[in-house]
């Protein structure tokens, strides 16, 4: 059983997202908390597998000190926010699922942080349009600095097709 922790500054919808956890027999709600300071006491006291973790929160706190603090305690976490992050960050979350959300999202979205957690792979993965997975987003390869990487321009591509694997010299021999 997957133990999750739900931390959301609006209690109609940290009540809903319980009922939509609940809804599958294999994860159960052990926490509920609207602002930093009851997330980590919470988690420190439940332990749980995963949080689900809204970046505004009450009091004028966020989630991105929840989750260096939760990380910190090996508890892993799954944003969820009405916006995402512009840049993936491996480091304190599996991913990010953007509000607004259907029941459909958040119990696929489960289901992938769970594989994730459990280091099983996921077959035939549907992925959430609105849902971010952080561990499977492919980083681009280091550049040297200077160096502005662009898509090359249909007339470059052309002439690369063009030429060909031998060159263009060599195919009329």
């Amino acid at each position: 059983m997957l133990r999750i922790q739900i931390v959301e500054d609006d209690t109609q919808l940290a009540t809903t997202l319980k009922y939509l956890v609940e809804d599958n027999p294999r994860y159960r709600v052990v926490a509920m908390a609207a602002d930093a300071d009851a997330a980590i006491a919470a988690a420190e006291e439940h332990d749980p597998d995963l949080v689900l973790l809204d970046l505004h929160l009450a009091h004028a706190t966020t989630g991105f000190s929840v989750a260096v603090r939760l990380n910190d305690i090996g508890v892993a976490c799954l944003f969820v926010s009405g916006k995402a992050p512009s840049f993936p960050m491996p480091d304190l979350a599996l991913g990010c699922l953007t509000k607004p959300f259907t029941a459909e999202d958040v119990h696929r979205s489960l289901a992938m942080a769970e594989d994730l957690l459990r280091g099983r792979e996921t077959l035939r993965p549907k992925i959430p349009q609105n849902l971010m997975l952080y561990e499977t987003e492919s980083v681009a390869p280091p550049v040297e600095p200077g160096f502005i990487p662009s898509k090359p321009s249909l007339l470059t591509r052309f002439e690369h097709w063009i030429s060909g694997p031998l060159g263009g010299s060599q195919r009329a021999a």
